[in-house]
């Protein structure tokens, strides 16, 4: 279970420069790090295709982008695994919508939503979306 989130000034600036780049549709992509005694470190942010029907009002990462991560996470002994996803919300919600509470899946991941310059953190918990804290820390 995640208790917490680190992540670098950088990161945080990555994400909301992903999210201005796709404005007025909603970006999206992986969130890739280590996770230790509940203390989830994100990393990286690597950018995929949002590949959804609707991309201004929904997500939907490259079915591609994701199996290659979970393969590159399995080969990657010790390395960096698939911690969660992030995607934005342009309408200026902070929180997860509606559409994201039907496509969760409970899995416990991480998930970033990204709305302006504010950057959220979410667990995707079997009984929904929980809030979790995060720390950034300066490069």
């Amino acid at each position: 279970m995640v208790i917490d989130v680190v992540l670098t000034s950088g990161l945080k600036d990555t994400l909301v420069a992903e999210a201005a780049k796709a404005h007025p549709l909603e970006c999206c992509g992986l969130l890739l790090g280590t996770l230790e005694n509940g203390h989830c470190r994100i990393e990286q942010a690597i950018p995929t295709s949002n590949v959804s029907a609707d991309p201004a009002k929904a997500f939907e990462i490259d079915p591609a982008a994701l199996l290659a991560a979970h393969k590159a996470a399995r080969a990657e002994a010790g390395g960096k695994e698939l911690l969660g996803y992030y995607h934005s919300h342009p309408n200026g919600r902070t929180g997860p919508s509606p559409c994201d509470r039907d496509m969760a899946s409970g899995d416990g991941r991480v998930w970033a939503i990204i709305s302006g310059h504010e950057v959220t953190f979410w667990r995707d918990d079997p009984s929904g979306f929980v809030s979790l804290p995060y720390a950034v820390q300066e490069r």
